[in-house]
């Protein structure tokens, strides 16, 4: 038995799609002692959007985990948080439907889940993506999350993988090859040239996520980064 009587386990889980949807995948990480990544597992989903890929990577992190053994979950997604801990009991209630009446969306993942927590003891921690002094684990969900949405690969410690290779914090190089032609940003820079601070952290189409009070404007898919509109646009 290892790490007999551990207090709680710390863990991690993130999950990326890369278009939303789009390639997708999943990651789990699980802490030692010292908050360092001891066991870590992610996986492809084939073509999915970021919700699920969130909310497989709990699972998935829940099903790996003793359940005897109280459980901190450092999350970044405001949706996967908000479903398990605020919305669940009322959908659960209603017969998973939502307060409109309408079937809660990838329900079969949510009762899996609500299955999963009942009777643990599980604390979910909301920590914000990409912060430059961040949080470590999460860091490395997301990296291991978004290399398996890229290779649709499985990984992990069980597979003898090597770390996650880092995020590439730098914005992809911009793409100034649809603007040359003039047709499309023509006819498009009025309203959705239009760059507002993001009120809470996303992702965007390109797979990166934003913090609060970053510059995004508006593109096919919803908000993301400014320089990746025209990018999506076509």
């Amino acid at each position: 038995m290892i790490g007999h009587m551990r207090e709680r386990v710390v863990a991690a889980c993130d999950g990326a799609s890369k278009g939303n949807p789009g390639p997708a995948g999943w990651a789990w990480v699980v802490a030692d002692d010292t908050e360092t990544p001891a066991r870590w597992e992610a996986g492809p989903l084939g073509r999915a959007t970021n919700n699920v890929a969130e909310l497989t990577a709990l699972e998935r992190l829940l099903a790996a985990t003793d359940p005897d053994v109280p459980l901190e979950i450092r999350m970044d997604s405001q949706y996967a948080m908000k479903a398990v801990t605020t919305w669940l009991p009322g959908w659960k209630r209603n017969g998973w439907k939502t307060a409109a009446g309408k079937p809660v969306a990838n329900q079969d993942l949510v009762v899996r889940i609500d299955e999963l927590l009942d009777g643990r003891s599980v604390e979910f921690r909301y920590v914000p993506a990409h912060q430059v002094d961040g949080d470590p684990l999460n860091d490395f969900a997301d990296r291991a999350a978004s290399q398996a949405a890229s290779v649709q690969e499985p990984a992990g410690s069980g597979l003898g993988s090597p770390e996650p290779p880092p995020a590439p914090d730098a914005p992809p190089a911009r793409a100034p090859r649809k603007r040359s032609g003039g047709a499309k940003a023509s006819g498009g820079r009025t309203g959705s040239a239009r760059t507002i601070k993001a009120k809470f952290p996303g992702r965007c189409v390109c797979g990166r996520s934003y913090a609060a009070g970053e510059s995004i404007a508006k593109n096919d898919q919803g908000w993301g980064h400014p320089e990746c509109r025209t990018a999506a646009a076509g």
